[in-house]
């Protein structure tokens, strides 16, 4: 039996299982770089059994499976994987399995993303290793508003530790009622006066049909020169092109980005140089606790 993990970017998979537990002494294959197109993953993949897959960092199509002919079993991070063909699994009578994550994980990002906005975290941390001392003035959470785009699981605990800032917690998605958003401390308020009055936005929606490019140049347009966006959830629900529009034009203040169109991030991407941008490289749930449950 031959197994082989994809995308292990930390190089922890062999360390954070038990494989000694899997009878048959299976042969085990890291890649830990990523594989950028289908053709090589084909070849590469050819002759395993299981792949095991990390998050949705491998799109596994139909078209990519109809080219594994001995695998067996996918094995995916995480109980929800929309990089793998479900349908074309089944046909082909391949099980997808998965594992547990933790609810906290990327809530926990997003809130990293915007205390490093408000506090201008990055930017004091390079001027102090380049020898300076205080960059700016940064900006407090009390009384702020923060939008929470999306309150289910993730954007309640979000709400519940804005109360903890003193802040002001409005909601807003297609299908919410007020009573919904009360239940969880906040107000929902119809989706452009969403915009207009959130200081930060902190986006927790599944990409579907119906959220992508959801925030898209209108609604990035709509919100107060001050404000932030903050993304963990996933990238094609912000229209890309219009978010780095917005940031060079300055009619928003910053973006904390963990997700994004294209992943890995392409070393030339031009959100790699705006300055009022804190980005991380989709590790919402890189955390060690989520790698050995």
């Amino acid at each position: 039996m031959r197994i082989a993990i994809l995308d292990d970017y930390q190089n922890t998979a062999l360390d954070c299982a038990d494989w000694a537990s899997i009878p048959g002494d299976p042969e085990i294959v890291v890649f830990r770089e990523h594989i950028p197109s289908e053709d090589a993953v084909a070849e590469a993949l050819a002759e395993f059994d299981i792949v095991v897959a990390m998050r949705e960092r491998t799109p596994i199509p139909a078209s990519l499976m109809a080219r594994l002919p001995k695998l067996q079993l996918l094995v995916t991070t995480g109980m929800r994987n929309s990089a793998i063909d479900m349908q074309a699994a089944r046909a082909r009578g391949v099980p997808v399995c998965g594992t547990a994550l933790l609810p906290y994980a990327a809530f926990e990002h997003a809130w990293s993303l915007i205390l490093a906005l408000a506090k201008h975290i990055p930017r004091e941390d390079r001027l102090m290793r380049e020898g300076g001392w205080q960059a700016g003035v940064s900006e407090g959470l009390h009384g702020k508003t923060l939008g929470v785009l999306g309150l289910g699981k993730l954007g309640a605990k979000m709400a519940r530790v804005a109360h903890a800032f003193d802040m002001r917690v409005i909601a807003w998605s297609q299908n919410m009622t007020d009573e919904q958003a009360a239940e969880h401390g906040a107000t929902r308020v119809e989706k452009e006066a969403f915009f207009r009055e959130s200081d930060f936005i902190t986006i927790h929606m599944v990409l579907s049909d119906r959220t992508r490019a959801l925030v898209g140049k209108h609604e990035l347009a709509l919100m107060k020169p001050t404000a932030a966006l903050v993304n963990t959830s996933r990238g094609p629900i912000v229209d890309e092109k219009a978010l780095i529009d917005a940031l060079r034009s300055g009619s928003i203040a910053g973006a904390g980005l963990d997700v994004f169109d294209t992943e890995p991030l392409p070393v030339d991407h031009p959100l790699r140089s705006i300055p009022n941008t804190v980005l991380t490289g989709h590790t919402g749930y890189v955390m060690q606790e989520n790698y050995t449950l």
